[in-house]
């Protein structure tokens, strides 16, 4: 039983990158770039930039407290919250260039398909509607509905040779743009001193959902 558990933790991370790395060969990019981008992306997920800061005020209930034998309620009081808007490498930055990259290699070859346009509204759509703001965390977002919707939409609207760039570019994007992007304004409402554009609740739906919808378009 040890030995088991020895070997899985050798070979399971083999075999995630093995998967991870078909899913972006079959984007049409070359294996070293593959293996940079991985690296780049796990490495970068540690990292966010601070884009700017918010405020907010929330309502502190009045205390109660005891005073010669009677129970006195403290009137409430405004408090202030700081939040540091952030954007994350590996969640937000490195698929959005790649997304972009990928559109305009599509751009040069097809134009912009009609049906990469839907996917990815589709998408943005439906996240946008089950995103979840969690307080004292950020947007939470559920990982496998984007990767479904969006190699669904690739293999019915997008021609066959260009399904799985379209099915990454409106997986990501539409995640981020659903879920992030048109939820900013309830950023500063949920109290985390940190909610950073592609990180917390969203890197796995954004990294790993762009990953399923290429393996899934196939």
């Amino acid at each position: 039983m040890v030995a088991f558990f020895f070997l899985a933790l050798i070979f399971l991370p083999l075999l995630w990158f093995g998967v991870v790395g078909t899913a972006f060969v079959n984007l049409g990019l070359p294996p070293t770039l593959v293996f940079w981008l991985l690296i780049l992306t796990l490495v970068g997920s540690l990292v966010n930039i601070p884009l700017t800061t918010l405020e907010s005020q929330e309502v502190v209930a009045g205390q109660v407290i005891s005073y010669f034998g009677m129970r006195v309620r403290l009137p409430s009081t405004w408090r202030k919250r700081q939040t540091v808007l952030a954007v994350n490498v590996g969640g937000a930055l490195i698929p959005v260039a790649l997304s972009l990259f990928l559109l305009y290699q599509i751009a040069v070859r097809y134009g912009i398909p009609l049906g990469l346009l839907l996917t990815l509204g589709l998408v943005t759509l439906i996240m946008y509607h089950l995103a979840r703001p969690v307080k004292g965390l950020g947007i939470a977002v559920p990982g496998l509905v984007p990767p479904l919707v969006a190699a669904v939409g690739a293999w019915l609207l997008c021609p066959e040779e260009i399904r799985a760039p379209c099915a990454y570019i409106a997986s990501t994007l539409g995640t981020l743009i659903g879920a992030d992007l048109l939820k900013l304004g309830e950023i500063s409402k949920m109290g985390a001193p940190v909610a950073s554009i592609g990180g917390a609740g969203t890197f796995d739906a954004i990294f790993l959902s762009g990953i399923i919808a290429v393996l899934l378009s196939y």
